[in-house]
């Protein structure tokens, strides 16, 4: 689906620039990152420790190379941590008016993509039974955009189903 406008956000989850009408739906969808900044420091604690106590251990036995491994490890997996909470940045905004369906999509590096439907011709699909490869895919004149992808398949299935009603009340 091509989008009506591309850039840089404007907000952390996009579309505060659009007051066009009552919205009869609006959700931002972001991906859940289970581990709060406390455990990622206690985890990276355990980790230096663990470290720095087996990297000294072969260090004195005379395996000196084991301690730059050590250094790697500690680094790898910071850097994974890192790299998933960046990506946790990722927000998915869905408004519905009586007139129009905004999609905002604003990626972890602040660019944000727009979508506008409308909601007379646009439908949701989801498979029944929702599973772990079922997909909300939001479709209108052809064209597919798919939604929420990284959300949970309970959350996808609540989340397809308002999505649904709110576009059936837009459309009375």
């Amino acid at each position: 689906m091509a989008p009506v406008q591309k850039g840089r956000a404007s907000s952390a989850s996009g579309l505060d620039d659009i007051a066009e009408g009552q919205s009869l739906f609006d959700a931002v969808l972001a991906p859940n990152r289970s581990l709060p900044n406390t455990g990622f420091a206690a985890v990276m604690t355990i980790v230096v420790i663990s470290n720095l106590f087996f990297g000294t251990y072969f260090f004195l036995k005379g395996a000196w190379p084991v301690l730059g491994f050590c250094g790697l490890d500690v680094f790898a997996v910071w850097l994974a941590f890192k790299l998933s909470y960046r990506q946790g940045r990722l927000r998915e905004r869905v408004r519905v008016t009586e007139d129009d369906m905004w999609v905002a999509r604003v990626l972890p590096s602040g660019h944000e993509t727009r979508w506008r439907l409308q909601p007379f011709w646009t439908k949701v699909f989801i498979e029944r039974p929702v599973g772990h490869e079922s997909q909300v895919r939001v479709t209108s004149k052809g064209e597919t955009l798919i939604l929420g992808s990284f959300l949970s398949p309970d959350e996808r299935g609540r989340f397809a189903e308002a999505l649904s009603a709110a576009l059936g009340k837009a459309r009375r």
